[in-house]
């Protein structure tokens, strides 16, 4: 009988063969594979104790699905609780769900009641904002709150997480997961209301979290996945930059441990510190680091302006998730020749989808290897596009992709389109397949700019902002234009104070774009609103950018 892949399946077997191995080091712990078994079927052992994780009936209408399982927030900044969080989720057959740690009360109560959450796991200091929103979701009955540095008192009802865990058994869960379980992702909410991605464990499990190996081809065993842990693992001694609750950071996780490799956590976890993350790859001789685009790259990069750091391990650079620019990469090349960078094209609702790959030979480019099941879309949705075909289209997957949004049938329908009986995801990236069968990225769709019938999408007037010496950050937008329609404008920080003119930096962009790409219009501010991920605010950006004389 073939190996199914549950994530509680996958957890079971790495732990299982690595018992004595380092998965997690995080504030001077050093956890093992066998101790994060332990810990995470505690974790289920105590919820399934207080009623939860018992499947009701499911209705598998892909445009309507109702999950059978109870949903857990983790609402907590990186720290050893997330990833236990996860799997104790998974041991327990309930569905984990990630929540932002910047929302304020208004945001929270909408997610938790969104989500029907039955159960949250929190970090003490987040209590106050939970505090406040208590009352207003019915559904949630199990509060575990993770003391922290705040020595906030438990709130009424709530439970300390050690205490919980130790009140119970670390005995294998009394239940069988299914690989039909649930993985529920939201959405960053950028461009609108976060919403709740669900997939099936074991096509996350393919489609981002380690189930596809180097070579392209599919993990086929859980034995395959042991040996490949034992042989590759003592090579993977990575940091995930970016917070757990952004998708990229907790696939990066998964990829790690169920390839048998080491999480290294930076001890402070609300913001980035790139003096810590410098000193941290150099005292754990750690290999490997994943970033988030330009927002994570610029500061690290400044930072090894300030400061000499004796770091040789470090063979692999993964980004996701934004832009990460040709120019940048070229700068960690020069820092580290031996460095190969993996910029990697994916969301929420599609997995990993296409990569570049630079350094050690090969020349730093924009254009994508396509991954598995990923194509192009006709602007039509009508068929897929050959490559070399001149029209732009839909940057899409198929095979292993979600089930839909929950409770959004509609929006559903709009982004896993059934064409002559294939069933795909298209988040809303535009591309170019070209005729070596690589895709240019465009960008994404919901914050293309039209500007009298030109599209301009501005990841790509981004990036030539900020090759200009005197950016640091750059956000563009679209706003209201007489004649036009809209505009393009640039939201943007300066570097050491300076913020060169609007004239200087139109001639700047008039090298390198066509005309109606150029800025008519900057606002300079002091600091850049981002998610924590790293990812642009477009909203705000927006809101900015218009209330801005």
């Amino acid at each position: 009988m073939a190996d199914t892949f549950s994530l509680a399946h996958t957890l079971e077997a790495v732990t299982g063969a690595l018992a004595d191995q380092e998965a997690i080091v995080w504030r001077g712990r050093r956890l093992a594979y066998g101790e994060l078994r332990s810990r995470s079927r505690r974790l289920a052992n105590y919820l399934r104790s207080k009623g939860l994780g018992k499947i009701r009936k499911e209705r598998k209408d892909l445009e309507n699905w109702e999950s059978g399982q109870d949903h857990i927030g983790l609402y907590l900044y990186n720290c050893n609780q997330y990833i236990e969080g996860m799997y104790g989720s998974y041991l327990s057959r309930t569905a984990n769900f990630n929540v932002n740690y910047r929302y304020v009360g208004e945001e929270l109560r909408y997610l938790l009641n969104d989500a029907k959450a039955k159960a949250i796991i929190y970090h003490a200091s987040l209590a106050p904002t939970l505090r406040q929103v208590r009352k207003d979701v019915p559904s949630l009955e199990v509060l575990l709150q993770v003391a922290d540095e705040s020595k906030e008192p438990l709130l009424e009802g709530a439970v300390d997480y050690e205490k919980a865990i130790e009140s119970v058994s670390d005995e294998k869960p009394a239940c069988e997961p299914s690989p039909d379980d649930l993985y529920i992702l939201y959405t960053g909410g950028t461009t609108g209301m976060p919403k709740g991605v669900l997939w099936r464990q074991e096509d996350i499990f393919f489609a981002a979290m380690g189930g596809t190996l180097q070579t392209g081809q599919k993990v086929a065993s859980l034995q395959q996945m042991i040996t490949v842990a034992k042989s590759m693992g003592k090579f993977a001694r990575a940091i995930p930059v970016p917070p757990f609750m952004h998708g990229a950071a907790h696939w990066y996780a998964h990829m790690v441990l169920h390839g048998g490799g080491t999480i290294f956590l930076p001890d402070h976890t609300e913001r980035m510190d790139p003096d810590e993350i410098w000193s941290l790859m150099e005292k754990e001789k750690v290999t490997t680091m994943l970033i988030v685009g330009d927002a994570f790259a610029v500061p690290l990069l400044d930072q090894l302006k300030k400061k000499t750091y004796d770091i040789k391990a470090f063979m692999a650079l993964g980004s996701g998730g934004a832009i990460l620019s040709p120019h940048y990469k070229e700068e960690f090349l020069k820092h580290f020749p031996r460095l190969v960078i993996r910029d990697a094209v994916g969301s929420s609702e599609s997995g990993g989808q296409a990569v570049i790959t630079s350094g050690m030979g090969q020349k730093v480019s924009g254009k994508f290897q396509m991954g598995a099941g990923s194509t192009v879309l006709s602007q039509d949705f009508s068929r897929e596009l050959a490559p070399g075909d001149p029209e732009s289209g839909w940057l899409a997957r198929r095979g292993h992709i979600p089930l839909g949004y929950l409770n959004d049938p509609e929006k559903t329908r709009k982004t896993f389109p059934i064409i002559a009986g294939t069933r795909y995801s298209v988040p809303g990236d535009h591309a170019v397949y070209e005729a070596d069968k690589t895709i240019t990225l465009l960008g994404r769709g919901s914050v293309c700019i039209n500007t009298g019938g030109e599209k301009v999408y501005p990841e790509e007037v981004e990036k030539i902002l900020k090759l200009h010496p005197d950016v640091y950050d750059a956000v563009v937008v679209g706003t209201p234009h007489p004649k036009w329609g809209q505009q393009v404008s640039a939201v943007l920080v300066g570097r050491q104070g300076k913020r060169p003119s609007l004239d200087e930096l139109s001639s700047h962009c008039a090298g390198h774009l066509a005309g109606y790409k150029v800025p008519r219009k900057i606002v300079w501010v002091d600091e850049m609103v981002r998610s924590p991920s790293g990812k642009a605010d477009y909203r705000w950006a927006s809101k900015t950018a218009q209330e801005t004389a």
